[in-house]
């Protein structure tokens, strides 16, 4: 059955989410070209193919999200979210720039590259739980699921042309200079935050400052099973499954000997899947819990496939799988997690998931990143695939205890769900 295009680009008619996508999807791309680049630079260039030093980049880049915990949530919850991510934003381009001209000058070193990774993973890390929040004041309750699902599609477009465009400049001109474009592009979203027109916002209620407000995030999340098994399937999949610049770097100049352009390809293929799964998101009006328990199994699946993959493009196809996977997965856990908090919440909770999703990565790269230098990339992608079916058993156990609850006289629903297959409630939670 076809979605409506009215359904799944509804968010489009708010003239503020409209300028606000179109800085994200330039900035997007020059994400997703640094992406690419960096794992090319300490792969190819700065060592001897070595996955330990990747997976130490994303230790690095991702570590602050747990470690900056829960600061990151107190100050979406609390400071101006548009202001904040000015700063964040301009921070980010900055540094940059600064390791697109040290790989220019040719004077790069690794130990560079992880400071510079550090030092983005903690702008990013007080970035990404206001940028999510951030949606609701563009465009309300209403229409956050469609919104939170169009910008997975517009970082995904990104995913689809990043890699490739990296892939292009590395050959043409070299490394450096897909990180000064990168820097370039936040000039295009710091333009859109200020051309916003601020009256048309829908401020999220602001958390009142007071004494343990920096723990009451742990403390809501503690006392909700469903966020408690979001959090831990999410834990899961990002520590162990989330590892893809080791899986495809790996794969593609271990495996099947690519170079540059062909590494790039295979992260632009694995988006036509992440962009399909957030397509098909966009056009959803009803999230559920079930949805979780098959995309979680099909990831595993993905990941399975991936391993065993005999060729490039059959290995290219499984990323396909992956992709519609993970998107699915992320955008779901997103929108349930934030429409059953409360708003002054929501900072809080969002960078609890965001830290748990991409906080475990400090343990789970370097672990993935050493399978794969001493047993091969596809154990790598079998470690992956243990952590989909491994998710998949959380959300079964979640489910079935939900399923248990309903028949018993006066048990009262779970706080977010009433319904044995996770289907949200039309109510809030408004504690």
């Amino acid at each position: 059955m076809s979605i409506p295009s009215a359904s799944v680009f509804r968010s489009l008619r708010n003239s503020n989410y409209r300028l606000w996508a179109a800085g994200a999807l330039v900035s997007n791309v020059g994400t997703w070209m640094q992406r690419m680049a960096q794992d090319w630079l300490v792969l190819t260039q700065l060592t001897q193919h070595s996955a330990s030093a990747v997976g130490v980049v994303m230790a690095l880049q991702f570590g602050p999200q747990l470690l900056l915990l829960p600061w990151t949530g107190f100050a979406a919850d609390h400071f101006n979210q548009r202001k904040l991510l000015i700063a964040t934003q301009a921070a980010m381009g900055a540094l940059a720039l600064i390791l697109g001209g040290l790989t220019v000058a040719g004077v790069i070193q690794l130990w560079q590259v992880y400071a510079l990774a550090f030092l983005q993973g903690c702008a990013a890390a007080f970035d990404a739980p206001v940028r999510q929040t951030f949606v609701a004041e563009l465009v309300g309750d209403e229409d956050l699921p469609n919104a939170v699902a169009l910008n997975s599609t517009s970082f995904n477009a990104a995913r689809m042309v990043g890699p490739a465009i990296a892939g292009l400049t590395i050959a043409a001109v070299g490394t450096g200079w897909a990180f000064l474009i990168n820097g370039a592009s936040f000039v295009a979203v710091l333009i859109s935050l200020l051309r916003l027109r601020v009256s048309e916002l829908r401020p999220n209620a602001r958390a009142v400052r007071a004494k343990g407000s920096l723990l009451e995030g742990f403390r809501y999340v503690w006392g909700r099973p469903d966020l408690k098994t979001i959090l831990g399937m999410l834990f899961l999949i990002g520590t162990f499954g989330l590892n893809f610049p080791i899986f495809i770097s790996t794969m593609a100049v271990g495996v099947f000997h690519a170079d540059a352009r062909a590494f790039g390809l295979l992260s632009s293929i694995m988006a036509i899947g992440t962009m399909s799964g957030a397509l098909i998101a966009a056009g959803r009006d009803k999230i559920g819990f079930g949805s979780l328990l098959p995309a979680a199994s099909v990831f595993g699946l993905g990941c399975t496939l991936g391993a065993f993959a005999p060729s490039y493009w059959l290995f290219a196809g499984a990323l396909v799988v992956i992709g519609v996977a993970t998107l699915t997965f992320t955008n779901a856990t997103n929108s349930l997690m934030q429409l059953s908090t409360a708003p002054s919440m929501r900072g809080r909770v969002m960078a609890l998931r965001i830290g748990i999703a991409l906080g475990g990565t400090p343990i789970g790269a370097p672990i993935v990143g050493w399978v794969a230098d001493h047993f091969g990339p596809r154990w790598a992608l079998g470690v992956g695939a243990a952590s989909g079916f491994a998710a998949a058993l959380v959300a079964a156990g979640f489910l079935v205890r939900q399923s248990n609850r309903a028949v018993i006289p006066g048990d009262p629903p779970s706080p977010a769900f009433s319904r044995p297959d996770g289907t949200l409630r039309e109510t809030r939670d408004q504690s």
